[in-house]
Formats: C-alpha cells, structure tokens, sequence
C-alpha cells in the first residue's frame, strides 16, 4: 500500500467522540433529514412523506439525536391545532457543504463501487 503524506493543516485524531458524532450525523437517516431540511422546514409528517422508507420510530429518534447535537430545531407553531415543525440550524447549516459534496462523490463513484463488489462477490 502506497504511504501517503498529510499536511500541516491535517484533521485531529479521530478520538470516541469524534467517531460517536460522526455515527450520529452520517447514519441511516441524519444525511437525509438534514439535507430535506436544508431545503425548508418541515414537519414531521412531511418529512415522512420526503423520506418514506423512515419509520415513525426512527424518524423521531433521528430528529431528536441531531436536536440533541445542535443541528436541528424543533418548533412549536401557535395555530390552531398546535403545530411542530423542524428546521435547520446554523450549526446545520455548516454541514450542507459537506451532504452536497458525498452525494457528489457517490455518485461519481458509484459504478466504481459496483465493480468493486461485483468483482469481490466473484471471488468469495
């Protein structure tokens, strides 16, 4: 394997609470909530319907793990019945950037990877 050199500006050590936020921000869900309510706040039956394959249950455990990190809002809206609604944060906000540009390598990637798991399926 190649040896590859890092730069000044390298990233710290990936440490248990490094790697426990990442968990949290890029699981099954987060990336999609977060990038449905970068677009516009929602609430939660719309976010359901923009992402159905989510479950109620894990659709409320994500909103409520990323509100626990900062990066989502809950809101409620005084009508008449009483509404809630999600939206993004700044903090949120900042990792739009970063949703945009893995989308962008997945994509690009993508008929890498399926070779790469074709060829590895071949062989096992």
């Amino acid at each position: 394997m190649p040896e590859t050199s890092r730069s000044v500006a390298d990233p710290p050590q990936l440490t248990a609470e490094h790697r426990e936020l990442l968990d949290e921000v890029l699981d099954k869900w987060s990336l999609q909530v977060l990038d449905t309510l970068c677009e516009r706040t929602s609430r939660f039956n719309e976010l359901r319907r923009a992402i159905p394959a989510v479950t109620q249950k894990s659709l409320t455990a994500t909103l409520r793990r990323l509100e626990r990190n900062g990066m989502v809002e809950r809101v409620i809206v005084r009508t008449r019945p009483i509404a809630v609604e999600y939206r993004i944060t700044p903090l949120g906000t900042t990792l739009q950037e970063l949703i945009d540009a893995l989308l962008r390598w997945t994509t690009a990637n993508m008929p890498r990877v399926q070779r790469a798991r074709a060829h590895f399926d071949e062989e096992t």
